[in-house]
């Protein structure tokens, strides 16, 4: 796998314990594309960088690094939004793959399709779809 640029002019970067597990998720539940992959040397199992491709965005992704300053924390104070033309796929997918929900998906008062859901991981997930008028 080679390095790619981001995509978009802000790209989410976030650690988790369990990077590899993550991607093969993510692959599954929001039909990612697994774009580099980056083992810590000499860190069996570790993953110093990744890139995968959601929704046509990027979102890179490493493990917890306590040795170097960087502490496993629990995922809070944000969440990944997914703006899609089909809600309702995207979250039958995410919830057969093993999210759980946090927020139904339904008609929100602004007049759009979302919902929230958390991934195994602890990260929350946005779904949302404009409904045109």
């Amino acid at each position: 796998m080679t390095d790619a640029p981001a995509t978009s002019g802000l790209t989410p970067y976030i650690s988790i314990d369990g990077t590899k597990a993550a991607l093969a998720f993510y692959e599954k539940a929001f039909a990612g594309q697994i774009i580099d992959v980056r083992d810590a040397d000499g860190m069996e199992g570790k993953v110093i960088h990744s890139q995968i491709q959601i929704n046509n965005a990027p979102l890179f992704i490493s493990d917890f690094f306590p040795d170097y300053g960087y502490p496993a924390v629990a995922p809070a104070a944000f969440m990944l939004h997914l703006q899609v033309e089909d809600a309702q796929v995207w979250w039958d997918r995410a919830v057969a793959a093993g999210c759980t929900i946090k927020s139904p998906i339904k008609v929100e008062f602004w007049g759009d399709i979302y919902g929230q859901l958390t991934d195994p991981y602890g990260v929350v997930w946005t779904i949302g779809q404009s409904v045109k008028k």
